[in-house]
């Protein structure tokens, strides 16, 4: 099986791929493809805009696509900035732009109403009208200055109560255990192993 990661980022596909890699599954990204869409995220919730991402790759390459979106989402903040963190600070903000913003909005928020979470949905297009959702959760605290020099996104404000470390403080498989997008593809997983499974079966039945 090929399956396409239907994203730009360079550091969602380093884990991802991670994720993936011991599946017997061909994993191609943008640089396998002369050319390759850039999805307009123009969905209202976070399973919206990864449906979006994973058609758009799926019908452009003819491949099954998989795409994910997450949000961070603060409780003081009342969920904000949820499905608008990758641009909270703007169109062209950086992560940094993002995390400075976010403190910014948080000055004078005692530590103990600083909870937060990462949520992560993803999606796996098959074809069309053929698809998987799965979805994960990490729960934490909203730091008051950065740290860690790991991770990216919101990773440096990110506090973890399991593991008493920022997300920027842990090596990706560490984070990968325990991630929102973690979480999510290990769900992912299971649902590729199930289509393998299930092809398997049916080529079987069809000798």
């Amino acid at each position: 099986m090929q399956l396409v990661l239907a994203t730009n980022n360079p550091d969602k596909m380093a884990e991802i791929k991670r994720l993936l890699d011991d599946l017997p599954v061909t994993v191609l990204t943008r640089e396998d493809f002369l050319e390759f869409p850039d999805p307009e995220e123009t969905g209202q919730t976070l399973r919206e805009n990864a449906l979006i991402k994973a058609r758009t790759i799926g019908e452009f390459t003819g491949l099954p696509a998989l795409a994910e979106d997450t949000g961070l989402e603060v409780d003081a903040l009342d969920g904000a900035p949820g499905v608008y963190s990758s641009r909270y600070a703007g169109p062209d903000a950086t992560y940094d732009d993002n995390c400075r913003k976010l403190l910014a909005s948080l000055e004078g928020v005692p530590p103990g109403e600083r909870t937060a979470r990462f949520r992560c949905v993803a999606v796996v297009w098959w074809g069309e009208n053929d698809y998987d959702v799965a979805e994960g959760v990490a729960e934490g605290f909203i730091t008051t200055e950065k740290g860690g020099e790991g991770g990216f996104g919101y990773d440096p404000v990110f506090y973890y109560p399991p593991l008493q470390r920022r997300f920027s403080e842990l090596t990706m498989d560490e984070k990968n255990r325990v991630s929102h997008r973690g979480r999510a593809l290990q769900q992912v997983r299971d649902l590729i192993l199930q289509r393998l499974r299930r092809t398997v079966t049916d080529g079987r039945h069809g000798e």
